[in-house]
């Protein structure tokens, strides 16, 4: 164990300092460094232990508990830091880096740089619109922009007047962003300090055409939902245009981007990644889990592989493994000992030959004519359907009944009486002849 002090601890260092010392005793492979630096004029404690491995990360933990007080443990690389969390410095609300002015560089730039990009065809009638408005707005930083409509190709060029030496590549970036479909009021945000662009290219990632088309359609969305979520939950202007997706914003948004893009094109869907942004976000609302890991609140979503893998229409089976090698196979000078053709003359071995060749072509010819021959063979006609007889009614229709129906309902007038009795009919004339006849009878 090895300790370095190089100036005289607080009260509270010197109990950790000894905390660690018996817990370091314990375990044994841990080396502690101890580190006195001065910075702002304050006093910071950093206490590193490094580990031969990452086999003792238990045991750094258990240091850590057994040190008193508000302190926190970081890890960079194989190093723990123990750090207290009240001397932290922490960036105010609202801070912004002083801008870059003539005062920072009087002398101006020693050479000239230039930067140029080509652009589509489509683009031309846009860019010429816009034109006056990017040599104004380079104008102000003194860059030089030229437009060649015959070669379709914007340039970019520092002037003895320009002091940022940065200027030229936000510049550069501009002309990008402008080629790649981004409307000027978006682009021109890209020559303010806190903004930065990221041109993703997407075109290569996937082979088919299809799938290319629909993961792209997949990152846009339905009406444009999805990039409209990604644009707020990361502060960052999207593009997608062909082959590429363009980013502007700060750079955390433009990392965050950057990740969804690439996870839809290799087929993960970008709202587990807006999930994701989304608890981030309220996670970072909370002030007590600044220093801790955000690991235990995010969602972990794991690859269902649903459908079924494709089984091969050929089988192999495996033999039964068998120490003996497999038999020789004959060879023809056996095969020809083994039915006797070889103690038979050359004449009568052609003429056996001759003979195989020319049943082989008869056999062959027959096959031949037969499916020339098929050609002239008539089709089996279809048998005509016989017409199944009708099935015979339960009983006859009364025909007569029928007429004095029609004969009553053309006498009729629609809402009034029938203007001539309907005569008596034949059943009830007949009827009454009968009941006659029995009176008759009887008398």
């Amino acid at each position: 164990m090895r300790l370095s002090d190089s100036s005289d601890p607080s009260p509270v260092k010197k109990s950790i300092v000894s905390q660690l010392y018996t817990a370091a005793a314990r375990h044994a492979g841990l080396t502690v460094l101890l580190a006195w630096r001065l910075s702002h004029c304050k006093q910071i404690g950093l206490l590193a232990i490094t580990l031969p491995g990452f086999r003792h990360v238990s045991k750094v933990c258990r240091l850590s508990r057994l040190i008193q007080g508000n302190t926190s443990m970081m890890r960079i690389s194989n190093f723990y830091y123990f750090v207290d969390e009240s001397e932290l410095l922490t960036v105010p609300d609202g801070w912004k880096e002083p801008p870059f002015t003539k005062e920072d560089n009087p002398r101006g730039l020693l050479e000239e740089s230039s930067f140029a990009t080509l652009f589509p065809k489509y683009r031309e009638a846009y860019l010429k619109e816009c034109w006056p408005l990017v040599e104004k707005a380079l104008g102000e930083v003194h860059i030089k922009p030229s437009l060649d409509l015959i070669e379709g190709s914007m340039t970019v060029c520092t002037t003895k007047k320009t002091f940022d030496p940065y200027a030229i590549v936000r510049a550069r970036d501009l002309i990008k962003l402008l080629a790649r479909s981004v409307p000027f009021e978006q682009a021109v945000r890209i020559l303010q300090d806190d903004t930065a662009c990221d041109i993703i290219k997407i075109g290569t990632m996937v082979r088919s055409r299809e799938r290319f088309v629909k993961r792209r359609q997949r990152l846009i969305g339905p009406k444009g939902s999805t990039l409209k979520a990604l644009e707020l939950l990361t502060n960052c202007y999207v593009m997608v245009q062909g082959n590429t997706v363009s980013a502007l914003g700060p750079y955390s948004g433009l990392k965050e981007v950057r990740k969804v893009v690439l996870d839809t094109m290799k087929n993960i869907h970008p709202i587990y990644n807006i999930k994701t942004l989304m608890i981030k976000r309220e996670l970072s609302k909370d002030p007590e889990l600044r220093m801790q890991n955000w690991e235990r609140f995010l969602p972990k979503f794991r690859h269902k592989n649903l459908a079924k893998r494709k089984e091969p229409k050929k089988k192999s089976v495996k033999k039964e493994y068998t120490p003996f090698p497999p038999p020789q196979p004959e060879s023809k000078v056996d095969q020809e000992l083994a039915t006797g053709e070889f103690f038979l003359r050359e004449s009568v071995k052609k003429r056996k030959k001759m003979e195989e060749i020319k049943v082989k072509q008869a056999t062959a010819l027959t096959k031949k004519q037969e499916e020339r021959n098929k050609a002239f063979i008539p089709p089996k006609e279809k048998p005509l359907m016989k017409k199944t007889a009708k099935a015979p009614t339960e009983g006859k229709l009364d025909i007569e009944a029928i007429k004095d129906k029609v004969k009553k309902a053309k006498t009729k007038k629609l809402g009034a009486p029938p203007l001539n009795p309907a005569p008596p009919t034949s059943s009830a004339t007949d009827k009454k002849k009968k009941k006659s006849n029995k009176a008759k009878s009887k008398g």
